[in-house]
């Protein structure tokens, strides 16, 4: 998944999606680069999103009724569609967390099996 500079890794589809859903439960109303920039900062950099890949995630969101979003002006005084998460997506985001949480389990017990037992 790690492309270009060390340290640095790619974002799967289904978990970008959950990561935004999360950031805008959090923090409220925010435009797409703010999401990104957020989410670069919370993984501490690990992270990459360009921002081809975050506005795709948005427009899948939007499509599924879990986020919503309305024209604002930035922080910059430019005109910015600000996106906001939805009851439908609230309760979608509880769903994906316990997924989430459940195979992340399943994942790390895979992974601490010595000897191939």
């Amino acid at each position: 998944m790690a492309k270009g500079k060390p340290g640095k890794s790619d974002v799967l589809q289904g978990t970008l999606d959950l990561m935004v859903l999360k950031t805008l439960e959090a923090l409220g109303p925010q435009h797409g680069y703010g999401i990104a920039r957020r989410i670069e900062q919370v993984s501490q950099e690990v992270l990459r999103l360009n921002e081809g890949t975050v506005y795709t995630s948005l427009l899948r969101l939007q499509q599924n009724g879990w986020i919503s979003s309305d024209w604002g002006t930035s922080e910059n005084n430019r005109q910015a569609r600000f996106y906001s998460i939805t009851r439908r997506g609230r309760k979608q985001l509880a769903r994906e967390t316990e997924n989430w949480a459940r195979i992340s389990g399943v994942i790390a017990r895979v992974l601490s099996l010595a000897g191939g037992r």
